[in-house]
């Protein structure tokens, strides 16, 4: 039950992030009961590719426990993490990765690439999957379904 407490964390960070026109996707880095780092999407408007929701929860768990290593902590996202962020975990020695939808375009966890445990890495992490996935999918739907139709609108006369 507590990582479906944790996911609806992670989906209010993926709504503050739809609230600003960045695709949806929150997360938030759990370690000892409580969330020391939370983000979402930014890209767009910090016109950073780095800006991911998981890579900036990472970056605010790591300035309030003050070390680049998060051993013993869970990182909660509501999409499958990427390649970079799935290496910043395993960088960072987060022990378990939960997501909610897969990403059947970029996922690290399985969907398109594997990277629980890259051959060579002494780091392995656990993955769940499929935690909040239904809410998650449907705020990226309705997300870019809305995306869509303002692109398809025609322009008012100026």
């Amino acid at each position: 039950m507590e990582q479906h407490t944790w996911m609806e964390e992670a989906l209010a960070e993926a709504a503050a992030a739809a609230a600003i026109g960045e695709v949806p996707v929150g997360a938030v880095v759990v370690c000892e009961g409580r969330i020391i780092g939370r983000g979402h999407n930014r890209c767009e408007i910090d016109h950073d590719p780095t800006a991911h929701a998981e890579m900036l929860a990472l970056r605010a768990a790591c300035a309030e426990i003050g070390d680049w290593r998060l051993e013993g902590c869970s990182l909660y996202v509501t999409l499958e993490p990427c390649p970079m962020c799935m290496g910043a975990c395993l960088n960072a020695r987060i022990a378990r990765v939960v997501y909610g939808a897969s990403e059947p375009k970029a996922g690290a966890c399985g969907s398109v690439v594997d990277l629980r445990s890259p051959p060579g890495f002494n780091h392995r992490l656990e993955v769940c999957g499929g935690i909040g996935a239904e809410a998650s999918a449907a705020m990226l739907k309705d997300f870019f379904r809305a995306l869509r139709r303002k692109r398809q609108a025609p322009a008012e006369p100026g």
